[in-house]
């Protein structure tokens, strides 16, 4: 008789555990509380015009055919990535800008012009942080990686790399304090500072360099789009517009999943993604380590963002931010119409502004507050250079993110600090209840969609080996 597995959220994480279960025998059920899948993956349509809806803005291409490979998809049949030459570009004031291009000659030789001497040391910077990325890649590919998994492929010399903080790494790289902050920019954005975040954060540039940075043909919506697509097609059922409200347990084993409409799933294993809305909402018990943990982790808000149509020159970098300093958070501006010109109807091209917000701070102000600091961010000059005219079409502040996307405590997930990253994440097989297993950000290090895919893969994996 096969096992039923309830999978709860249609996040990556969810769709990848549901597909990959689906394949090996399992029956599944998908609980997601919205009217489609994707999560913060998906995507909204505003008067005609298609936006990626939450935070994910680039591709690890190597992470996605991974995940795409684990549960039987190949990822260039499905979907066509467009590479970005000019990735980001970071504007502080009183500064250059520093500029990262998919090529580290390119990229290295501006540096050079603006800064004597960082052509050498930002090349050299890649090189090693190249090295290292490769040697401690196969750590993504396994659930909870510890102490031992380090003894395999030489991977023990980096052990004490992996107890330094970015902002150690990027201090013995001796590059220009603008070119660090360029390259912290992405713990900027998450909401901490270079000295709380984890070492494998200083990865990225050299991710850029060697196997480059892409964006879906038809946007980031577009993998989750498929990803449900073959999970029905393989027998996994989607119940839309059903919230899970309760995981119940008998002996210390998951026994059904309640929604909030009544209804209840008996389950022989349970697979969430609601990160820690699992302990802190989901669970009947009260105590326990797990829950005793979230309740103490540093939280990321999902921010202010507008969904804009613009007028004027399309022009490259895909993504820019504005570092202002002191106090101020970053602002991001996504232009998607540089890579893909079919969104342009008219004279008009899609576009976002996001302003990252601090967690605690967000909760203090309300929605009031957020939607005022969203305004300023609107008013303000420097994402309007080159733009001729715009329009908002909608607006999303912390608290509409948590109304719509059932965001527990109002946040996407834990941030990744370096704390969090020695400690180990959430596990995939929890610690608390036989049968409960977890997928999504909160188990895997960052925020690109692969890594969430990959969580997915490595959950059901957890499944398999209990129930086998």
């Amino acid at each position: 008789m096969k096992k039923n597995v309830a999978v709860i959220g249609a996040g990556m994480g969810g769709l990848t555990a549901a597909l990959r279960l689906a394949r090996q025998g399992f029956r599944v059920q998908v609980l997601e509380a919205r009217a489609e899948a994707g999560g913060l993956a998906s995507g909204n349509v505003y008067e005609g015009f298609p936006f990626d809806a939450g935070p994910y803005i680039l591709l690890d291409r190597p992470g996605l055919e991974w995940a795409f490979r684990s549960v039987g998809l190949e990822l260039r049949e499905h979907l066509e990535l467009r590479a970005i030459d000019h990735v980001y570009g970071v504007d502080s004031p009183g500064r250059p800008t520093v500029n990262i291009y998919s090529n580290d000659a390119k990229t290295a030789a501006e540096m050079e012009g603006k800064w004597p001497g960082s052509q050498e040391l930002y090349l050299r910077f890649v090189r090693q942080m190249g090295a290292i990325e490769a040697s401690l890649r196969p750590l993504l590919y396994g659930s909870a990686p510890g102490p031992m998994a380090l003894l395999g492929g030489g991977r023990w010399r980096h052990a004490g790399f992996l107890l330094r903080s970015l902002g150690s790494v990027l201090r013995a790289s001796r590059l220009p304090q603008p070119v660090v902050d360029a390259l912290s920019i992405w713990t900027h954005v998450a909401g901490q500072r270079p000295e709380e975040a984890p070492s494998p954060l200083a990865f990225v540039p050299a991710l850029v360099h060697s196997v480059g940075c892409f964006y879906p043909k038809d946007g980031i919506r577009a993998i989750p789009a498929v990803l449900a697509e073959a999970a029905a097609r393989a027998g996994v059922e989607f119940r839309y517009g059903t919230k899970a409200k309760r995981i119940s347990a008998d002996g210390g084993r998951v026994k059904e999943v309640e929604s909030t409409e009544g209804e209840s799933f008996p389950v022989d294993a349970v697979v969430s993604d609601c990160g820690i809305a699992t302990y802190l909402e989901l669970l009947d018990q009260k105590e326990g380590v797990s829950r005793k943990r979230c309740e103490k982790l540093l939280l990321q808000s999902p921010g202010v963002c507008a969904y804009l149509v613009v007028k004027g020159q399309m022009e490259p970098p895909y993504l820019r931010f504005l570092l202002p300093g002191g106090e101020e958070r970053t602002r991001l501006f996504i232009r998607p119409g540089v890579l893909n010109p079919e969104e342009k109807d008219g004279e008009w091209y899609p576009a976002r502004l996001l302003g990252p917000m601090d967690h605690a701070k967000a909760q203090r102000m309300g929605p009031q507050g957020q939607a005022g600091y969203l305004e300023k961010l609107l008013e303000e000059e420097w994402w309007q250079e080159g733009i001729s005219d715009y329009r908002v079409l909608a607006r999303r502040t912390p608290a509409k993110w948590a109304s719509e996307y059932s965001l527990a405590r109002g946040s996407m997930n834990p941030v990744m600090t370096a704390k969090f990253m020695r400690e180990g994440r959430l596990a995939h097989r929890s610690p608390d209840l036989r049968g409960l297993y977890l997928a999504g950000s909160a188990t895997h290090p960052g925020q690109w969609v692969s890594f969430c895919a990959i969580s997915g893969v490595l959950a059901a994996d957890c499944v398999r080996k209990d129930f086998a």
